[in-house]
């Protein structure tokens, strides 16, 4: 057990304190006042706490909906990620907790900063929140148990843990419309969800993410020298054998940002014509010495 503990971190705990409070910050400040729902248990529980008595706040409903599916995916994902997940929880509760009963900020009929326009307190509310969410995620954990819930079931019925999660949020949304017979607020609610799950790829994998060329070339030292030399940085040969002709090739692998690209393509095809490039996206970069 005190390994466990010793594995905390100092850095992460102080960010999942930020995350939590920016997360609720969104929710609680934009989406809520309007009548908008978060994506997930998030939202789940700020519609039933629109449909229940007064004492079951949005608050109450975000533990007691997380922190058994945290707890029922312990095995799956870890006691480091189920820890650091409560803890966010926790603290998004108390932080809505603080913001909806303690601190003078009136978020009962209107967001306090986007008023009653739903457009913007949808954009708002799910920029914001996906800040936090995606901060969470980037350190260790998650701050909703449905991508807890997902990780366990997708497989289980044949569906990717992405669909698993869309298709819950439809649900929900199109379980508040039936409640509440008023659609325009689910509709707008999916502007936020939208928004918030930009935001969240932005946290976790970068704005600008690089590129991660492949190319196969009958010239790989050559092509290598030149790319090394112009962009500064390093590359990897890898031998393969081409699926067609059955003859020994070398691909070269070899990350540019996106402004490097064209210039990329012009060296290699300057060097040979026949080569063979793919480009993708890669998120992170993990290296100690970029020459290699």
């Amino acid at each position: 057990m005190k390994e466990k503990f010793a594995r905390l971190k100092a850095t992460n705990i102080i960010m999942l304190t930020i995350a939590g409070i920016i997360n609720a910050i969104g929710v609680v400040c934009f989406l809520t006042p309007v009548h908008l729902y978060d994506s997930g248990i998030s939202g789940t529980s700020v519609l039933l706490s629109q449909v229940t008595p007064a004492w079951a706040t949005l608050s109450v409903f975000l533990l007691i909906l997380n922190i058994p599916l945290f707890l029922y995916g312990l095995r799956r994902q870890g006691k480091l990620f189920t820890l650091y997940s409560i803890y966010a929880v926790v603290i998004y509760s108390v932080a809505a907790w603080l913001i909806t009963d303690v601190l003078p900020i009136d978020v009962d009929f209107a967001s306090p900063l986007a008023g009653t326009d739903l457009l913007l307190c949808a954009l708002f509310g799910g920029l914001i929140s996906g800040i936090g969410s995606g901060l969470v995620i980037r350190n260790g954990g998650a701050i909703d148990g449905v991508e807890v819930m997902a990780v366990i079931f997708a497989k289980r019925i044949g569906i990717s843990v992405g669909t698993f999660v869309m298709m819950f949020n439809i649900l929900l949304y199109v379980a508040a419309g039936v409640v509440l017979k008023d659609w325009i607020l689910p509709l707008y609610s999916i502007i936020a969800y939208a928004a918030a799950l930009k935001t969240v790829d932005f946290i976790v994998e970068g704005v600008d993410r690089a590129k991660c060329a492949m190319i196969i070339t009958s010239e790989p030292d050559k092509i290598c020298a030149e790319l090394m030399e112009t962009f500064e940085t390093g590359a990897t040969k890898i031998d393969v054998i081409g699926g067609y002709s059955n003859s020994p090739k070398t691909m070269v692998y070899f990350i540019v940002n996106r402004f490097q690209v064209i210039k990329l393509k012009e060296i290699v095809h300057s060097i040979d014509k026949s080569a063979y490039i793919t480009i993708s996206e890669v998120a992170d970069i993990f290296s100690s010495n970029q020459k290699k």
